[in-house]
Order: C-alpha cells, then structure tokens, then sequence
C-alpha cells in the first residue's frame, strides 16, 4: 500500500476517533484508573418522584447501551492507528494478504479481508 493512502486513512481514523470521543463526552467521564481508554456513563437525576427515577433508570441503561458501542468503535480507531504504526494496516490479521483498499476506504478499521470475514460470518 502506498503512503499517501496510509496517510489518508490516519487521518479518517484520528478524525473517528475525535469524533468517538466527543460524543462519549456527551453523557460519560472517562475512566482515569483504567488502563484502556474505558468511559463510565453519567447516571442522570430527573428527581425524586417514582415517575422521574423510572426515566432515569430508561435514560442511563440506554446510555450504558450506547457507551458500549461507542467504546468498541473506538478501540477499534486506535486499534486501526496502532497498526498504522506498526506497519501492518491493511494486511488481513487471519490470512496475511492485502485488504482491499475500497474496503479500507468504506471501513477504515477493517482487519480482515472480504473472503475472510464471509468465512467468519459463514456468509459463504
């Protein structure tokens, strides 16, 4: 792979990943004791009638729900910018060949190839 699209697709990661990172902010702190970047959602106070508790208990399972994707989507961000580094982005973690750079471009966090992850998903 060339470095000019090495260096595109850091840039569409570090800009994911600020973006990620916004949007945890949102509703979460992050976690400064875990070894990961790890976020805690916020439980929020609506007030003290029965009614209020229920909407907060609805609001923070939903955002725990959400902090979960989040922080998978940006592990796999830096996960992608940590094989920048090491030289090993785009190159299939199960069969060693090349991902194909359309691949890369739609989904820049990609680690296997297409026929890899059919077999994976037994879409083949």
């Amino acid at each position: 792979m060339d470095q000019a699209f090495i260096e595109d697709m850091q840039k569409a990661l570090l800009a994911e990943k600020k973006k990620l990172e916004a949007e945890l902010s949102r509703f979460a702190h992050r976690n400064s004791k875990a070894v990961v970047a790890e976020y805690d959602a916020k439980f929020p106070e609506f007030g003290d009638d029965k009614d209020e508790n229920a909407t907060e208990i609805a609001a923070y399972s939903n955002d725990l729900s959400l902090e979960d994707a989040l922080e998978r989507a940006l592990r796999d961000a830096d996960n992608g910018l940590k094989r920048i580094e090491e030289g090993t982005y785009g190159v299939c973690k199960y069969c060693q060949t090349q991902i194909n750079k359309e691949r890369l471009q739609v989904r820049p966090t990609s680690t296997s190839c297409i026929a890899c992850k059919k077999t994976l998903t037994q879409e083949v």
